[in-house]
């Protein structure tokens, strides 16, 4: 493992900064994901290769696309395989100077001469400029080294990259993918609406009955809101809803469903009052409703 690789330490960063927005302790980040506060402590330090589910449970729990933590994952991950350096070749020696055909022992014994005077020119350049020889093999090197910087960039960034591109982080303030009743039906998380600074939590947090949290999420930018739910259960449900607005509703489908959040799709147009989200247990007791 190559921990100190740029790759990994900027992965390692990244997930220190969307925890750290979460506003979650360790312990805590452990009980809401399928992973212990120890192996979150190796993960956030760079110490212990992380799981890409790991990457994607984190996101969730923030309620951030996984996008940009993604592309960071693959990129340490090559690292951590090896095949970011199995696919890189190797920098060629620079060729030794030629000496030119119509050069004789005594040009050349010059040529020795003038270096060991510090004199600047050529064989027989000159006074002033740069030998000819040595600028043909330090260009030789640097034009190697710029070949390998090119041809490892595909191979980093996976199959099917195409033309080498730029590391570059990718802007995290992308505009809104859509407002008010064009966001029906939409994921808050593809739209940019559930960014940090354009979304917050509309009233305290609700504990059901069984232990299940639930809240509703509102995006002014978006002019939207969407249900979310965690702790639960598989086959427990919510739904939000809201005046002139289709009901949405989602499921905890598996285990793993249980290990994060879990989002409603959004209400375009909703205001921030009229809303309701509702929890569906999956033992049928019936719906615990709360009004905003």
């Amino acid at each position: 493992m190559t921990a100190s690789a740029p790759e990994c330490v900027a992965l390692a960063e990244g997930l220190r900064e969307v925890r750290a927005r979460t506003g979650l302790s360790l312990v805590a980040l452990a009980e809401r994901t399928a992973y212990s506060k120890s192996s979150w402590e190796r993960y956030l330090n760079g110490k212990k290769p992380v799981p890409r589910q790991a990457v994607e449970a984190l996101c969730a729990t923030a309620g951030e696309p996984a996008g940009r933590l993604l592309a960071l994952w693959e990129l340490a991950d090559a690292e951590w395989s090896g095949r970011a350096r199995h696919s890189r070749p190797a920098v060629p020696p620079p060729p030794a100077p030629v000496s030119p055909p119509e050069a004789t022992a005594g040009a050349v014994a010059t040529a020795a001469n003038a270096a060991t005077a510090g004199d600047v020119g050529g064989v027989t350049g000159a006074p002033g400029r740069a030998r000819p020889w040595r600028l043909l093999t330090v260009g030789v090197g640097a034009a190697a080294v710029a070949a390998v910087a090119v041809a490892a960039a595909p191979s980093v960034l996976g199959p099917g990259a195409g033309h080498p591109t730029s590391l570059a982080s990718p802007v995290l303030d992308p505009a809104p993918g859509c407002r008010g009743k064009t966001c029906e039906g939409k994921d808050p998380g593809p739209m940019s609406c559930a960014l940090p600074g354009r979304v917050e939590s509309l009233g305290p947090q609700r504990r059901t009955r069984t232990g299940a949290g639930v809240e509703i999420r509102y995006s002014d930018v978006c002019a939207a809101a969407w249900g979310r739910i965690w702790h639960a259960k598989v086959g427990d449900a919510i739904e939000v809803s809201a005046p002139g607005s289709r009901p949405r509703r989602v499921a905890v489908r598996n285990t793993a469903d249980t290990g994060a959040y879990r989002f409603t799709m959004m209400v375009g147009g909703a205001d921030r009052t009229g809303l309701r989200l509702c929890f569906i247990p999956a033992d049928g007791t019936g719906r615990e409703c709360f009004d905003y």
